[in-house]
């Protein structure tokens, strides 16, 4: 039995046919990027895997933990491991006998090292808010304001990705002594605000545009204006992205020597500076470097396990998109 369809044509009984049919469904439902790494991380021999990588990569933090708490004499001798018993059965036993709060005792009392401390606050702070603030408001720009040459000036913003940070040192630094901040923390501020902006720009305007626009003119609708629209709507929605800007940019300014070493003050250098500066003659100090290099590494990682959640959704959404 045949029947007459709305576009004239004969079709089979129940079954539209021309131009204005519906896609017929086929086959199972996609599946997202998120969806097909949350089933491959449940299997137990994946997660097992990924268990003994993550052991391996905190092997040098625990070493340097390990090396922080022994004595200098016992750390001339032998190596860091030596803290556990290894001629006993497994589990090994840890030798407290080895370990020792001296160490971090004399990093307290080192002065020279606790001012550069928070001078690496001082500056990898700022460095990260202002990336953070002015990249979002120019993503948000790029991706849904419309101004003369937009294009163009994106497409300048993503060429200053390639440009390496060794290529300006010379004339950033003749710049800034003829600005009169050359060796100063707003310096060393400036410089890692410019050189963090371009990737910050580009991650934000791509996440930010894919943003629904129906829901940004729904809101232009009941009457919000660019600067509402921008705070009320589009920054919860990049919460995400713009965390995961904010854990790279401040490990990428807390560990950051070349620029610290050329453009901060000699004689308030930040913590990298400040342990290299520690070097003795002829030999290290062990007893200030090694609990000086685990603090420094302590607090990037307290930083980014506790935006480790909104790092990994950053990171996924990106990655789906």
């Amino acid at each position: 039995m045949t029947t007459l369809t709305t576009d004239g044509a004969a079709g089979a009984s129940g079954t539209p046919s021309g131009p204005s049919a519906p896609a017929r469904e086929t086959g199972r439902p996609r599946t997202t990027m998120a969806q097909r790494v949350a089933a491959l991380t449940g299997h137990w021999a994946v997660r097992f895997a990924l268990v003994v990588i993550g052991l391996f990569w905190l092997l040098p933090t625990a070493g340097l933990l390990s090396s922080s708490l022994r004595d200098p004499a016992d750390i001339s001798i032998s190596g860091w491991w030596n803290v556990f018993d290894l001629n006993g059965s497994f589990p090994w036993i840890l030798d407290t006998d080895q370990l020792t709060w001296s160490n971090y005792d004399a990093l307290f009392a080192n002065e020279q090292v606790m001012e550069s401390l928070w001078t690496t606050v001082l500056i990898t702070v700022p460095a990260t808010v202002l990336v953070v603030v002015i990249g979002a408001l120019a993503g948000y720009a790029f991706a849904w304001m419309d101004f003369p040459g937009r294009d163009w000036w994106f497409l300048l913003v993503v060429g200053l990705l390639v440009v390496p940070v060794q290529v300006a040192l010379v004339p950033v630094a003749k710049l800034f002594n003829t600005l009169g901040i050359f060796e100063t923390t707003a310096g060393v501020v400036l410089f890692h605000t410019a050189f963090g902006l371009p990737f910050a720009i580009f991650l934000l305007r791509n996440f930010f545009a894919e943003i629904p626009r129906e829901l940004l003119e729904a809101a232009r609708l009941d009457g919000a204006g660019e600067l509402r629209l921008f705070t009320r709507v589009v920054m919860p929605l990049g919460g995400p992205a713009i965390a995961s800007l904010g854990i790279f940019q401040f490990l990428w300014v807390w560990n950051d020597m070349l620029v610290a070493l050329i453009f901060a003050d000699s004689t308030n250098p930040p913590i990298t500076v400040a342990l290299q500066q520690q070097m003795r003659q002829f030999g290290n100090n062990i007893d200030v470097l090694a609990p000086g290099a685990f603090i420094s590494m302590l607090i990037p990682l307290a930083v980014f396990f506790a935006f480790q959640r909104q790092f990994v959704s950053g990171v996924m959404a990106g990655a789906v998109k």
